[in-house]
């Protein structure tokens, strides 16, 4: 099982990068490029504890659906959302924050396992996991742009 950790430091309180990380319409925002839609449960605003949300988005040329849940919440430190149906066997993303200073350090580890077996592997080995850490970067560069722009910040519906 391939496990990605992403350590993003920001200048923004802990509360701010918390809520920016489960806002719905952000991740929007941070995955344009693949045209992700939130199309059933919680499709806007900030998702909360045993709350759930289903993706639609075009990856590799083919239009997927995921379904995440929120599996566990304590504000404004630590989340986990995780999949309850899609493309992937299994997932389970940690959303770890923590202050230091003036500073937020963000932490995401995504733990996840492919389908198909051995073949599987391969392509987490070819480009999956590549492709994840890239969608996992974005994603932490843009709440940090977020999170460190108050003005920006009363665009995201929620905060």
């Amino acid at each position: 099982m391939p496990v990605i950790r992403i350590e993003t430091r920001i200048s923004a309180p802990v509360e701010v990068a918390f809520d920016l990380s489960r806002s719905i319409d952000l991740h929007k925002i941070s995955t344009a490029h693949t045209n992700e839609e939130a199309v059933a449960g919680k499709t806007s605003g900030l998702i909360g504890m045993g709350e759930s949300v289903t993706w639609r988005a075009r990856h590799f040329g083919i239009t997927q659906y995921l379904t995440s849940k929120i599996t566990a919440y304590e504000k404004p430190h630590y989340f986990v959302d995780e999949m309850v149906s899609g493309a992937f066997k299994s997932f389970r993303h940690e959303h770890i924050f923590r202050e230091e200073g003036d500073m937020t350090i963000m932490t995401d580890i995504f733990d996840y396992t492919s389908p198909l077996g051995a073949l599987g592997k391969l392509v987490d080995f070819l480009f999956l996991k590549k492709y994840m850490m890239a969608l996992l970067t974005e994603r932490n560069r843009i709440v940090k742009e977020y999170a460190e722009a108050p003005a920006k910040q009363s665009s995201i519906p929620g905060l």
